[in-house]
């Protein structure tokens, strides 16, 4: 585009002529993308579309991006849907009240805009955790080391039918 707009070419017949003369040229052969759809657009305002192809760039999560409440809303259900992966009940009880703590922390001094934050009630995680975790076998202690209980064959034969 070194050369000025003729005054006797409306301005849509003389970007039309210059964008066949490039492609005569073969100025648009093997470009990136070329063959591609065109990505899906998106009804977000340009300053929301930009910050989301920035943290898809960047790796980031757009939770980190949430306001403190509604991140703290995220971790809770988090946490209700990964509570069976933790290994005991004091795991349990300890990652309830870490969360609570930082639920309280935000409630005294709330910053963003105002959403409640409910709890995370420890006996509800700790009833999910139970119901997700097989039941324990008893065990007890032999001379030759640990082995699981065994009822024994008299107290089987017993037992009425």
């Amino acid at each position: 585009m070194t050369e000025r707009k003729p005054p006797e070419i409306s301005f849509r017949t003389w970007i039309d002529q210059q964008i066949s003369e490039a492609a005569e040229r073969g100025a648009f052969d093997n470009l990136p993308g070329a063959g591609k759809p065109l990505p899906p657009q998106r009804n977000h305002d340009d300053g929301q579309v930009w910050a989301l192809e920035w943290a898809r760039r960047e790796g980031l999560s757009t939770e980190e991006m949430l306001p403190a409440p509604l991140k703290l809303r995220k971790q809770a259900a988090r946490l209700a849907e990964t509570v069976h992966e933790l290994r005991s009940e004091q795991d349990v009880r300890d990652a309830v009240a870490e969360l609570n703590e930082r639920i309280m922390e935000w409630r005294r001094i709330p910053v963003g805009p105002p959403i409640f934050v409910p709890l995370v009630d420890a006996d509800t995680m700790l009833a999910a955790w139970h119901e997700a975790r097989p039941p324990a076998v008893p065990v007890i202690s032999t001379a030759a080391g640990i082995a699981p209980a065994r009822r024994r064959w008299w107290r089987r034969r017993s037992r009425p039918a």
